[in-house]
């Protein structure tokens, strides 16, 4: 049994993890050579393969929970010159690194902002564009995030048009109150309609974006919301925590700390929907993902296939993730790359016929080997000790954990335990050699609960 203790001394600020080493710790930026000599090498391997990431950034109105890269405007006369400058950098890349035009593309997702800002005609140019370029593979997946207060079924029935078979849903609380305290007002009737919309057109999985720990949430109200969600029955949920980085995001501070739930009585919001959601038949994956057992997640996850990406969690594995648009961010199996965020810096290096690059980080040996550690930790629960050494050291560095019966420690492994799952990212701080090394002078870490 978790105790209200055990919340309060392991609610720490810590890293997501959906890379290592964290975006903080960046420090040697790949040069432009560097950078495509890496992708080139990493697509050059038989079976090697890619994702692709496009950032759409716009919004109209801004949520106040939010943590993303967002441009808030209502001016749509943007769409035609942010598509052409997407399909400019697109095309940049696919004359430095040939293999994108012959090597298998696994997975296609847009993300934001809000995609679907762009109406269905951008849409239509900006991908049949792209995909007419590229080679899919057999079990290709195209996946977009939405809004349904912006999202139209000509827009859905564009995206079917040209190959995307998921959608993912913005809903994050069904409740009008803490709707209105985030400022994402979206009547269950909005959700509702535009999930049967989808499942008319045929897209094979729907998901929804949940928060818990938001403000004035209480486990009635949330109760309620996971209930109207089960009652629609997406195929996959995923149930974030609320990162509060008001330091980073200053809308945030239009919360009252009083309206937030915080410990144990936010974890209580999660355990409430794992409870409800696994009764209904839902897999708990990962840290903060539920899937029906015929998901691909799910199977992934039985399978021990499962990945975690900066797009979260993914049954995809792929040796390269390029990503496009403001902000982006690329990975290979030897360095991240990200995308200038300002706009301004971003169009420049473009019109410039120059990759837009704000920074990254060249991997070293150390940074290879933890990262595909804590990469197993976060997808298995379970992950292998380099050699003894290792071990020893995470005997002493996670001696209370061990304590509390929240990982166990054998000759070869480290194990989170049932009980441990709430703090799997306190665990995973045992191997970032970065963290421990240097800790942040400055907030920057949304904490673990």
């Amino acid at each position: 049994m978790l105790t209200d203790s055990l919340f309060k001394k392991y609610d720490l600020p810590v890293p997501r993890y959906t890379s290592y080493p964290t975006v903080p710790y960046w420090s040697i930026t790949p040069s432009k050579d560097q950078w495509i000599e890496h992708l080139n090498t990493a697509l050059s391997k038989d079976q090697s393969s890619w994702s692709m990431y496009l950032h759409i950034p716009y919004c109209e109105s801004l949520c106040t929970f939010c943590g993303c890269n967002t441009i808030i405007t209502k001016n749509h006369q943007l769409e035609d010159f942010y598509v052409d400058l997407l399909l400019k950098e697109w095309s940049l890349y696919k004359n430095l690194v040939p293999a994108f035009a012959t090597k298998p593309l696994k997975q296609l997702h847009l993300g934001g902002g809000t995609p679907t800002f762009l109406s269905a005609e951008s849409l239509s140019r900006l991908l049949s564009t792209i995909l007419a370029d590229i080679k899919k593979d057999q079990n290709f997946e195209a996946s977009i995030e939405v809004d349904p207060r912006r999202t139209s079924k000509d827009q859905l029935k564009a995206l079917k048009q040209v190959g995307f078979n998921r959608v993912s849903m913005g809903v994050q609380d069904f409740n009008h109150e803490v709707q209105r305290l985030i400022n994402r007002i979206q009547p269950y009737e909005i959700t509702k309609n535009l999930t049967d919309d989808a499942r008319e057109l045929g897209f094979d999985s729907i998901n929804y974006d949940l928060i818990y720990g938001l403000a004035q949430q209480t486990l009635k109200s949330f109760g309620d919301t996971i209930d109207k969600t089960i009652e629609l029955r997406p195929d996959r949920i995923a149930l974030y925590s609320f990162a509060l980085v008001p330091w980073i995001k200053p809308a945030q501070r239009l919360f009252k700390d009083e309206d937030l739930p915080v410990a144990d009585e936010k974890r209580g919001l999660y355990e409430l929907a794992r409870t409800r959601l696994t009764a209904a038949g839902y897999v708990e994956i990962g840290m903060d993902h539920f899937a029906l057992p015929d998901e691909n997640l799910s199977l992934a996850l039985k399978n021990k296939t499962l990945h975690r990406n900066f797009m979260g969690y993914t049954d995809h594995k792929t040796d390269v993730l390029l990503g496009l648009g403001i902000s982006s961010i690329s990975e290979s199996p030897y360095s991240f790359h990200q995308n200038e965020k300002v706009s301004a810096l971003y169009e420049a290096a473009i019109q410039a016929d120059q990759l837009p690059t704000h920074r990254g980080h060249v991997l070293n040996l150390e940074d290879i080997e933890r990262r595909q550690q804590i990469l197993k930790l976060m997808t298995n629960y379970e992950v292998s000790f380099i050699n003894s050494d290792q071990r020893k050291s995470a005997q002493h560095y996670l001696a209370e954990m061990v304590k509390d019966n929240l990982v166990e420690i054998t000759e070869t492994t480290l194990k989170v335990t049932q009980a441990g799952k709430p703090f799997l990212r306190n665990a995973c701080v045992f191997f970032d050699e970065h963290l421990k090394r240097k800790q942040p002078e400055s907030k920057i870490f949304s904490k673990s609960i």
